[in-house]
Protein backbone atom coordinates (compact mmCIF):
# COMPACT_ATOMS: atom_id res chain seq x y z
CA UNK A 1 0.00 0.00 0.00
CA UNK A 2 1.31 3.54 -0.89
CA UNK A 3 1.39 6.14 1.83
CA UNK A 4 0.59 9.95 0.70
CA UNK A 5 -0.05 12.56 2.86
CA UNK A 6 -2.43 15.50 3.22
CA UNK A 7 -0.75 18.61 3.36
CA UNK A 8 -2.04 21.27 5.95
CA UNK A 9 -0.63 24.37 6.89
CA UNK A 10 1.13 24.08 9.98
CA UNK A 11 1.93 27.44 11.64
CA UNK A 12 3.47 28.71 14.98
CA UNK A 13 1.77 31.49 16.74
CA UNK A 14 2.44 33.38 19.91
CA UNK A 15 4.21 33.15 22.10
CA UNK A 16 2.08 32.91 25.37
CA UNK A 17 3.61 32.70 28.76
CA UNK A 18 1.97 29.51 31.03
CA UNK A 19 2.43 28.94 34.47
CA UNK A 20 1.19 26.72 37.23
CA UNK A 21 1.93 23.73 39.29
CA UNK A 22 3.56 21.72 36.95
CA UNK A 23 4.41 24.15 34.02
CA UNK A 24 6.20 27.72 33.78
CA UNK A 25 7.42 28.49 30.17
CA UNK A 26 7.30 30.91 27.13
CA UNK A 27 5.95 29.16 24.00
CA UNK A 28 4.74 29.16 20.63
CA UNK A 29 1.76 27.57 19.79
CA UNK A 30 1.54 24.60 16.52
CA UNK A 31 -1.67 24.71 14.69
CA UNK A 32 -2.43 22.94 11.51
CA UNK A 33 -5.82 24.11 9.64
CA UNK A 34 -7.08 25.16 7.33
CA UNK A 35 -9.12 27.35 8.59
CA UNK A 36 -6.71 30.16 8.14
CA UNK A 37 -8.16 33.32 10.69
CA UNK A 38 -7.54 30.63 13.47
CA UNK A 39 -4.02 31.37 13.48
CA UNK A 40 -4.28 35.27 13.59
CA UNK A 41 -7.38 35.00 16.40
CA UNK A 42 -4.88 32.58 18.66
CA UNK A 43 -1.70 34.58 18.01
CA UNK A 44 -4.45 37.74 19.16
CA UNK A 45 -5.19 35.91 22.23
CA UNK A 46 -1.59 35.08 23.17
CA UNK A 47 -0.65 38.63 22.89
CA UNK A 48 -2.85 39.55 25.14
CA UNK A 49 -2.62 36.73 27.67
CA UNK A 50 1.61 37.57 27.17
CA UNK A 51 0.76 41.27 28.31
CA UNK A 52 -1.70 40.26 31.06
CA UNK A 53 1.11 38.63 32.97
CA UNK A 54 0.47 34.79 31.38
CA UNK A 55 -2.28 32.08 31.46
CA UNK A 56 -2.48 29.71 34.78
CA UNK A 57 -3.32 25.86 33.98
CA UNK A 58 -2.94 23.12 35.86
CA UNK A 59 -4.17 19.32 34.85
CA UNK A 60 -6.89 18.66 37.60
CA UNK A 61 -7.05 14.59 36.76
CA UNK A 62 -6.33 12.26 33.85
CA UNK A 63 -7.77 8.80 33.31
CA UNK A 64 -8.16 6.79 30.11
CA UNK A 65 -11.03 4.58 29.51
CA UNK A 66 -12.49 1.59 27.74
CA UNK A 67 -16.04 -0.25 28.47
CA UNK A 68 -16.48 -3.56 27.92
CA UNK A 69 -19.98 -5.33 27.80
CA UNK A 70 -20.66 -8.95 28.75
CA UNK A 71 -23.73 -11.22 28.48
CA UNK A 72 -25.66 -12.31 31.57
CA UNK A 73 -28.54 -15.00 31.90
CA UNK A 74 -30.64 -12.25 33.38
CA UNK A 75 -30.50 -8.86 35.94
CA UNK A 76 -30.09 -11.05 39.10
CA UNK A 77 -27.03 -13.41 37.86
CA UNK A 78 -25.81 -9.78 36.39
CA UNK A 79 -25.73 -8.17 39.85
CA UNK A 80 -24.34 -11.32 41.32
CA UNK A 81 -21.74 -11.11 39.13
CA UNK A 82 -20.75 -7.72 39.54
CA UNK A 83 -20.67 -7.85 42.85
CA UNK A 84 -17.60 -10.95 42.40
CA UNK A 85 -16.00 -8.73 40.11
CA UNK A 86 -15.81 -5.55 42.76
CA UNK A 87 -14.95 -7.81 45.52
CA UNK A 88 -11.89 -8.89 43.12
CA UNK A 89 -10.86 -5.16 42.07
CA UNK A 90 -7.62 -5.38 43.73
CA UNK A 91 -6.78 -8.77 41.35
CA UNK A 92 -7.77 -6.82 38.64
CA UNK A 93 -5.29 -4.13 39.21
CA UNK A 94 -2.28 -6.49 39.00
CA UNK A 95 -3.60 -8.49 35.97
CA UNK A 96 -3.45 -4.61 34.44
CA UNK A 97 0.02 -4.30 35.46
CA UNK A 98 0.91 -7.59 33.30
CA UNK A 99 -0.28 -5.95 30.15
CA UNK A 100 2.01 -2.88 29.76
CA UNK A 101 4.93 -1.04 31.93
CA UNK A 102 2.63 2.14 31.72
CA UNK A 103 -0.93 1.24 32.48
CA UNK A 104 -3.01 1.09 35.56
CA UNK A 105 -6.34 0.60 36.86
CA UNK A 106 -7.91 3.35 38.76
CA UNK A 107 -11.33 2.76 38.88
CA UNK A 108 -14.19 1.15 37.42
CA UNK A 109 -17.80 1.99 36.92
CA UNK A 110 -20.96 0.15 36.03
CA UNK A 111 -24.18 0.01 34.49
CA UNK A 112 -26.81 -3.12 34.18
CA UNK A 113 -29.26 -2.76 31.48
CA UNK A 114 -31.58 -5.72 31.46
CA UNK A 115 -29.35 -9.05 31.38
CA UNK A 116 -26.82 -6.99 30.02
CA UNK A 117 -23.00 -6.34 32.28
CA UNK A 118 -21.64 -2.90 31.44
CA UNK A 119 -18.15 -2.05 33.08
CA UNK A 120 -16.18 1.21 32.33
CA UNK A 121 -12.36 0.27 33.41
CA UNK A 122 -10.29 3.53 33.86
CA UNK A 123 -6.60 3.77 33.74
CA UNK A 124 -3.54 6.16 34.02
CA UNK A 125 -0.92 5.47 30.78
CA UNK A 126 2.06 7.25 31.24
CA UNK A 127 2.70 9.93 28.54
CA UNK A 128 0.77 7.78 25.75
CA UNK A 129 -2.84 9.29 25.06
CA UNK A 130 -3.96 5.20 25.96
CA UNK A 131 -6.52 3.69 23.29
CA UNK A 132 -4.38 0.98 22.67
CA UNK A 133 -3.26 0.28 25.77
CA UNK A 134 -6.13 0.32 27.69
CA UNK A 135 -8.11 -1.88 25.10
CA UNK A 136 -5.34 -4.46 25.31
CA UNK A 137 -5.64 -4.07 29.52
CA UNK A 138 -9.31 -4.53 29.02
CA UNK A 139 -9.00 -7.46 26.86
CA UNK A 140 -6.84 -9.03 29.63
CA UNK A 141 -9.67 -8.60 32.16
CA UNK A 142 -12.34 -9.59 30.21
CA UNK A 143 -10.74 -13.15 30.20
CA UNK A 144 -10.00 -12.70 34.02
CA UNK A 145 -13.84 -11.81 34.49
CA UNK A 146 -14.98 -14.50 32.28
CA UNK A 147 -13.38 -17.20 34.49
CA UNK A 148 -14.33 -15.32 37.49
CA UNK A 149 -18.10 -15.68 36.47
CA UNK A 150 -18.42 -18.28 33.85
CA UNK A 151 -22.25 -17.41 33.63
CA UNK A 152 -21.37 -14.31 31.82
CA UNK A 153 -20.75 -14.35 27.94
CA UNK A 154 -18.43 -12.25 25.88
CA UNK A 155 -20.64 -9.70 23.92
CA UNK A 156 -17.91 -6.44 23.00
CA UNK A 157 -14.41 -4.68 23.74
CA UNK A 158 -16.26 -1.70 23.45
CA UNK A 159 -19.58 -0.80 24.64
CA UNK A 160 -20.00 2.83 24.11
CA UNK A 161 -19.90 3.71 28.28
CA UNK A 162 -16.30 4.77 27.46
CA UNK A 163 -17.23 6.89 25.51
CA UNK A 164 -15.01 6.98 22.78
CA UNK A 165 -15.34 9.84 20.19
CA UNK A 166 -18.96 10.33 21.28
CA UNK A 167 -20.04 13.58 23.42
CA UNK A 168 -21.57 12.15 26.25
CA UNK A 169 -22.76 13.17 29.40
CA UNK A 170 -20.44 10.09 30.86
CA UNK A 171 -17.28 11.73 29.56
CA UNK A 172 -17.86 14.99 30.85
CA UNK A 173 -18.95 13.80 34.29
CA UNK A 174 -15.80 11.10 34.98
CA UNK A 175 -13.44 12.81 32.65
CA UNK A 176 -11.57 10.72 29.55
CA UNK A 177 -7.91 12.02 29.05
CA UNK A 178 -6.73 15.02 31.17
CA UNK A 179 -8.98 17.19 32.76
CA UNK A 180 -7.57 20.90 32.41
CA UNK A 181 -8.46 24.07 33.57
CA UNK A 182 -6.73 27.22 32.06
CA UNK A 183 -7.34 30.94 33.52
CA UNK A 184 -6.26 34.69 32.80
CA UNK A 185 -6.92 37.58 33.89
CA UNK A 186 -6.73 41.01 31.54
CA UNK A 187 -6.88 44.14 32.41
CA UNK A 188 -9.14 46.05 31.17
CA UNK A 189 -7.25 48.63 29.47
CA UNK A 190 -5.58 45.60 27.61
CA UNK A 191 -8.92 44.41 26.80
CA UNK A 192 -9.66 47.51 25.10
CA UNK A 193 -6.48 48.05 23.26
CA UNK A 194 -5.73 44.69 21.90
CA UNK A 195 -9.27 43.02 21.75
CA UNK A 196 -10.92 46.17 21.10
CA UNK A 197 -13.95 45.51 23.60
CA UNK A 198 -14.44 45.80 27.52
CA UNK A 199 -15.14 43.21 30.29
CA UNK A 200 -18.45 44.31 30.65
CA UNK A 201 -19.27 43.09 26.68
CA UNK A 202 -17.30 39.96 27.09
CA UNK A 203 -18.79 38.78 30.21
CA UNK A 204 -22.59 39.61 29.52
CA UNK A 205 -21.69 37.39 25.52
CA UNK A 206 -20.22 35.04 27.13
CA UNK A 207 -23.74 34.26 29.07
CA UNK A 208 -26.05 34.91 26.62
CA UNK A 209 -24.18 33.16 23.75
CA UNK A 210 -22.17 30.44 25.96
CA UNK A 211 -24.13 29.50 28.46
CA UNK A 212 -27.80 30.28 27.39
CA UNK A 213 -27.19 29.60 23.73
CA UNK A 214 -26.33 26.46 24.48
CA UNK A 215 -28.82 25.17 26.67
CA UNK A 216 -31.82 26.49 24.41
CA UNK A 217 -29.64 24.27 22.01
CA UNK A 218 -29.20 21.21 24.06
CA UNK A 219 -25.98 21.52 24.96
CA UNK A 220 -24.45 17.93 26.49
CA UNK A 221 -22.10 19.36 29.25
CA UNK A 222 -20.93 22.37 26.96
CA UNK A 223 -20.94 25.77 27.01
CA UNK A 224 -18.20 27.27 24.65
CA UNK A 225 -17.79 29.52 21.65
CA UNK A 226 -15.76 26.85 19.59
CA UNK A 227 -12.88 25.11 21.56
CA UNK A 228 -13.26 22.68 18.29
CA UNK A 229 -11.20 24.68 16.16
CA UNK A 230 -8.48 24.85 18.20
CA UNK A 231 -7.98 21.53 19.18
CA UNK A 232 -7.96 19.88 15.56
CA UNK A 233 -5.37 22.43 14.90
CA UNK A 234 -3.21 21.49 17.66
CA UNK A 235 -3.95 17.84 17.38
CA UNK A 236 -3.15 17.69 13.55
CA UNK A 237 -0.04 19.66 14.46
CA UNK A 238 1.08 17.21 17.15
CA UNK A 239 0.35 14.06 16.22
CA UNK A 240 -2.97 13.17 18.09
CA UNK A 241 -5.98 11.22 16.82
CA UNK A 242 -8.24 13.99 15.47
CA UNK A 243 -11.33 12.26 16.01
CA UNK A 244 -11.19 12.91 19.82
CA UNK A 245 -11.73 16.52 19.47
CA UNK A 246 -15.71 15.63 19.77
CA UNK A 247 -15.36 14.72 23.31
CA UNK A 248 -12.45 16.98 23.92
CA UNK A 249 -14.95 20.10 22.47
CA UNK A 250 -17.04 19.35 25.68
CA UNK A 251 -16.26 22.14 27.87
CA UNK A 252 -17.67 25.00 29.79
CA UNK A 253 -15.95 29.17 29.22
CA UNK A 254 -16.35 31.30 32.25
CA UNK A 255 -16.09 35.42 32.59
CA UNK A 256 -16.59 37.59 35.41
CA UNK A 257 -15.61 41.17 35.48
CA UNK A 258 -13.58 41.53 38.59
CA UNK A 259 -12.66 45.29 39.64
CA UNK A 260 -11.92 46.53 36.07
CA UNK A 261 -10.52 43.67 35.08
CA UNK A 262 -11.61 40.48 32.81
CA UNK A 263 -11.22 36.96 34.38
CA UNK A 264 -11.33 34.58 31.66
CA UNK A 265 -11.01 30.71 32.16
CA UNK A 266 -11.89 27.39 29.96
CA UNK A 267 -12.46 23.76 31.56
CA UNK A 268 -11.46 21.03 29.68
CA UNK A 269 -12.25 17.71 30.96
CA UNK A 270 -11.32 15.25 28.08
CA UNK A 271 -8.38 16.55 26.39
CA UNK A 272 -6.91 13.50 24.95
CA UNK A 273 -2.91 14.16 24.20
CA UNK A 274 -0.09 12.02 24.41
CA UNK A 275 3.57 12.26 23.30
CA UNK A 276 3.86 8.56 23.16
CA UNK A 277 2.29 6.28 20.26
CA UNK A 278 0.44 6.21 17.03
CA UNK A 279 1.77 8.91 14.81
CA UNK A 280 4.21 10.74 17.18
CA UNK A 281 7.58 8.90 15.48
CA UNK A 282 6.47 11.22 12.23
CA UNK A 283 9.55 13.26 11.78
CA UNK A 284 7.48 16.95 11.68
CA UNK A 285 5.27 15.40 14.58
CA UNK A 286 8.59 14.69 16.84
CA UNK A 287 10.19 18.07 16.36
CA UNK A 288 7.08 19.74 17.04
CA UNK A 289 6.95 18.10 20.18
CA UNK A 290 10.11 18.48 21.03
CA UNK A 291 10.11 22.38 20.33
CA UNK A 292 7.08 22.26 23.00
CA UNK A 293 9.50 20.53 25.39
CA UNK A 294 7.66 17.69 25.16
CA UNK A 295 10.14 14.79 24.63
CA UNK A 296 12.38 15.92 28.05
CA UNK A 297 13.69 12.92 30.27
CA UNK A 298 10.74 13.28 33.13
CA UNK A 299 8.45 11.12 34.95
CA UNK A 300 6.34 8.75 33.27
CA UNK A 301 2.93 10.91 32.53
CA UNK A 302 4.64 14.64 32.69
CA UNK A 303 5.55 15.26 29.13
CA UNK A 304 1.69 14.27 28.33
CA UNK A 305 0.68 16.61 30.79
CA UNK A 306 2.86 19.94 29.67
CA UNK A 307 1.17 19.19 26.30
CA UNK A 308 -2.19 19.08 27.43
CA UNK A 309 -1.81 22.28 29.28
CA UNK A 310 -0.45 24.14 26.23
CA UNK A 311 -2.84 22.98 24.27
CA UNK A 312 -5.25 24.58 27.21
CA UNK A 313 -3.37 27.43 26.81
CA UNK A 314 -4.01 27.85 23.15
CA UNK A 315 -7.80 27.07 23.37
CA UNK A 316 -8.41 29.92 25.97
CA UNK A 317 -6.23 32.17 23.60
CA UNK A 318 -8.68 31.46 20.58
CA UNK A 319 -11.97 31.40 22.78
CA UNK A 320 -11.36 34.73 24.17
CA UNK A 321 -10.07 35.80 21.11
CA UNK A 322 -13.66 34.77 19.32
CA UNK A 323 -15.89 35.85 21.86
CA UNK A 324 -13.90 39.81 21.97
CA UNK A 325 -14.66 39.82 18.25
CA UNK A 326 -18.59 38.78 18.28
CA UNK A 327 -18.97 41.89 20.56
CA UNK A 328 -18.05 44.32 17.54
CA UNK A 329 -20.51 44.38 14.50
CA UNK A 330 -19.32 42.56 11.60
CA UNK A 331 -15.72 42.18 12.75
CA UNK A 332 -15.27 38.52 12.51
CA UNK A 333 -16.95 38.55 8.71
CA UNK A 334 -14.34 41.28 7.64
CA UNK A 335 -11.46 39.19 9.57
CA UNK A 336 -12.41 35.97 7.27
CA UNK A 337 -12.78 38.07 4.20
CA UNK A 338 -9.67 39.88 4.99
CA UNK A 339 -7.53 36.91 5.87
CA UNK A 340 -9.14 34.20 3.47
CA UNK A 341 -8.93 35.58 0.63
CA UNK A 342 -5.47 36.31 0.88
Amino acid sequence: MNHQFANVPLQWVGPVRITGPAIDTETEIPLATYETPLFASVNRGARVATVSGGIKAIVIDERMSRSVLFEAPDAVRAFHCLDRIKADFPSLGKTVETTSRFARLIDMHSQIAGNLLFLRFEFTTGDASGHNMATLASEALMNQILELCPELNYESISGNYCSDKKATGVNGILGRGKYVVAELTVPGKLCRRYLRTTPEKTVQLNIRKNLIGSVLAGGLRSANAHYANMLLAFYLATGQDAANIIEGSQGITQAEVRGDNLWFAVTLPNLIVGTVGNGKALPFVADVLARLGCREAREPGANARRLALICAAAVLCGELSLLAALTNPGELMTAHRKLERS
